[in-house]
């Protein structure tokens, strides 16, 4: 799956083209790496998205095309 798509299904991002730009801002990274807005996404991979306020660091437990709004957390586990 796409990292935008993902981090708009796991309601990390609430729009998918807020984390296109958040892509192309080099805001989001994938295993320590800068990633594009199509760059996939793989369970265990390790994300983090920074933000003006700090950064926002998980890993990727599983991926679903869609989910419901209780079951979003469950896609991936805040490491800290």
């Amino acid at each position: 799956m796409r990292i935008d798509k993902f981090l708009k299904v796991s309601r990390i991002l609430k729009r998918r083209t807020v984390a296109q730009e958040a892509c192309s801002e080099n805001k989001v990274l994938i295993n320590g790496k800068p990633a594009k807005s199509a760059t996939a996404v793989k369970v265990g991979d390790v994300v983090e998205v920074v933000y003006s306020a700090g950064a926002f660091k998980f890993r990727v437990l599983q991926i679903k095309e869609t989910v419901k709004k209780e079951e979003a957390s469950s896609l991936y586990e805040v490491i800290v």
